[in-house]
């Protein structure tokens, strides 16, 4: 057994041979050390007594600096990174779980054997590299590191592993597309009859279509109060949602339409249906196919459902609503994200600058008269 300088201690445990009974001496190093009143004992894996010196003096300096690895820490790996998060995905019933999972996919296949201690920002850039080669969009490689930079922070919050610096990577995917009256119009007309109710509806309000409009049901709506409600945890920004229906004619005869329609449908199938709207009573899941077939035919190619979002945000700014209560409608959390929707067409910029030669024309004329 031998001291190093008073901060723990490097030895050679002894242990009884089980046959002879002997006291004998392990031919391996250990140390023991404390910290914050725990005692850690750890192996050297080495007969150099040397090598024991080394790592005593490792884990001092870890100490010392804040940052104690420990034995414990030097054992998660990748997959108890992968369970944390998933652990806390599900405690907290995180709405991206699916998302979540098909991150971790991606990334258990470059990190799956690893040591969390072995994911360095030299690995972290070479997923990046491979990921991008094989044509993933940089906005989905940023989700996955996003992910895994949360499961080291849980990690760490739990004493199980140190965050290490994650490289950035820039994405440059802003879209610019809206719809204006008459192509919302012409995509309507070549839409099968059971989607354009959900596309009206979404056209108006600027809602997501696919975790926001699909998923509506009936408990939502109150036809004779003129309202849609989206309860507080069920949206993207988890903030609950009002719309006022009542005075916008063609979304109110919409729903009106679609609740005959659902009423017609439970009688004959004899069966509840929650969703406003559905596919004779089943829930629409996608539409991607008539969609994109519906865009082609109307001469509006590549569009796609959520350009409905930034068309109703730019609705709002043409009719003069106030910039808090459009957000409050279409459910935008900050005012940044908002003004990134709120597109200006060259139509709008003709018409703003109609409007400052109709202002200097009108000062002419006065001064003409003045003079």
């Amino acid at each position: 057994m031998v001291k190093t300088r008073g901060l723990g201690r490097v030895y050679q445990p002894t242990y009884r041979d089980r046959n002879t009974h002997e006291k004998r001496t392990s031919p391996t190093w250990w140390i023991d050390y404390s910290f914050r009143g725990t005692k850690y004992r750890e192996s050297s894996h080495s007969t150099k007594r040397q090598d024991a010196i080394r790592l005593l003096k490792q884990r001092m300096g870890e100490i010392g600096r804040g940052r104690f690895v420990g034995p414990d820490l030097e054992r998660t790996t990748f997959e108890n990174l992968a369970k944390i998060i998933t652990d806390e995905h599900a405690v907290n019933r995180r709405r991206s779980i699916t998302r979540m999972q098909t991150s971790l996919r991606a990334l258990r296949g470059i990190f799956g054997l690893s040591l969390a201690r072995d994911i360095t920002f030299d690995r972290l850039n070479t997923y990046i590299a491979q990921r991008l080669a094989t044509g993933i969009a940089p906005a989905t490689v940023r989700n996955d590191l996003a992910i895994l930079r949360r499961a080291f922070r849980l990690a760490e919050r739990a004493g199980k592993a140190f965050c290490p610096p994650f490289p950035a990577i820039r994405v440059s995917n802003t879209r610019s597309g809206f719809f204006e009256e008459d192509q919302f119009r012409e995509v309507l007309k070549h839409l099968p009859a059971d989607i354009r109710p959900a596309v009206t509806f979404a056209y108006h309000t600027g809602w997501r279509i696919r975790s926001e409009v699909l998923s509506l049901e009936w408990r939502h709506v109150d036809l004779s109060a003129g309202t849609v409600r989206l309860e507080p945890g069920t949206t993207k920004n988890e903030e609950g949602r009002l719309f006022p229906f009542g005075n916008l004619p063609e979304l109110k005869e919409v729903l009106l339409t679609q609740r005959q329609r659902t009423i017609e449908v439970q009688a004959k199938t004899e069966r509840l249906i929650p969703w406003v709207f559905h596919r004779s009573g089943r829930p629409i899941k996608d539409f991607r196919k008539a969609w994109n077939i519906a865009c082609e035919a109307a001469g509006v190619p590549g569009r796609i459902p959520h350009d409905f979002r930034r068309t109703a945000v730019r609705n709002l700014e043409r009719a003069g609503v106030s910039r808090s209560a459009a957000m409050k409608l279409t459910g935008h959390k900050t005012e940044s994200v908002y003004r990134r929707y709120a597109i200006v067409s060259e139509a709008d910029l003709a018409e703003g600058v109609k409007k400052l030669a109709s202002l200097k024309q009108r000062k002419g004329k006065a001064q003409a008269k003045q003079g």
